[in-house]
C-alpha cells in the first residue's frame, strides 16, 4: 500500500477518535459522569484537533499522489470513502448534539448516495471516477464549516474573556451565527456539486437502461 493510501486509511482510523471526544458516553445505563462532564466542557476542542489532523491527511494524500504519480483506483476509492466517513459521522454527531438540523444532513447523505450510485454504474463499464474539482470544493466547504463549529466552544471561551462588556449570550449568538452561515454554504455547495455530478454523468443511466 502506497503512502497516499496509508494516509486515507489513517483518516478512516481517526474517525472514532473524533466521535470519542465529541459525544458523551451513554451505553444503556452506563454514563461515566466525570468523562461526560469533560466532554461537555472541552470535548469539541479535542475533537476539533483530531479532525484538523484528519483533514490535513486529505490534503496530503492527494498532493503526494499527484506529485509522485501514485494515483490508483484503490486510492480514488479510499480517498472518497475516508472523506464521506469523516464528514458524515461528525454531521450526524452534530444532529445528536442539537447543533444542526437533520434535514441538512439528510440532503448531504442523499447526495453522497446518488454519487456512489453513479460511480457503481460507471465501474460496471470499467470507469473509476475520481472526485471532480467542484466536489473537492464541496468537501473543503464542509470541512471548513465542521472545523469552525468544533472550535466554537474555544472561541466562546476566548471572546468572553476578551470582551467582558458583552453579554455571554450575545457573543455566543454571533459565533454560532457565523457557524450557521458557513454550514449553509457547505449545504449549498453540496446541492450544486450533486446536480453537476448528475448532469455530467446522467448518460450512464441512459446507457444502462
Amino acid at each position: 500500500m502506497n503512502t497516499p493510501n496509508k494516509l486515507s486509511m489513517l483518516r478512516i482510523f481517526l474517525v472514532p477518535f473524533v466521535l470519542l471526544f465529541l459525544l458523551p458516553v451513554h451505553i444503556f445505563s452506563f454514563e461515566p459522569a466525570a468523562w461526560n462532564q469533560f466532554i461537555a466542557d472541552y470535548g469539541r476542542i479535542f475533537a476539533g484537533i483530531v479532525f484538523v489532523i484528519a483533514s490535513l491527511t486529505d490534503f496530503a494524500d492527494g498532493k503526494i499522489a499527484r506529485k509522485y504519480n501514485l494515483i490508483t483506483n484503490l486510492g480514488k476509492f479510499l480517498d472518497s470513502l475516508a472523506d464521506k466517513m469523516l464528514v458524515i459521522s461528525v454531521l450526524i454527531a452534530f444532529v445528536d448534539l442539537g447543533r444542526i438540523s437533520s434535514v441538512f444532513v439528510i440532503i448531504i447523505v442523499i447526495r453522497e448516495f446518488m454519487v456512489t450510485g453513479i460511480r457503481l454504474i460507471a465501474s460496471e463499464k470499467g470507469v473509476v471516477m475520481a472526485a471532480a474539482m467542484i466536489g473537492k470544493i464541496k468537501t473543503t466547504t464542509q470541512m471548513t464549516a465542521i472545523i469552525y463549529i468544533l472550535f466554537e466552544q474555544l472561541l466562546q471561551m476566548v471572546f468572553v474573556r476578551l470582551l467582558p462588556t458583552y453579554a455571554a449570550s450575545q457573543i455566543s449568538g454571533i459565533i454560532t451565527g457565523i457557524g450557521d452561515v458557513l454550514f449553509m454554504i457547505s449545504v449549498i455547495m453540496t446541492i450544486i456539486s450533486g446536480l453537476d455530478y448528475l448532469i455530467k454523468n446522467i448518460h450512464y443511466f441512459k446507457e444502462s437502461a
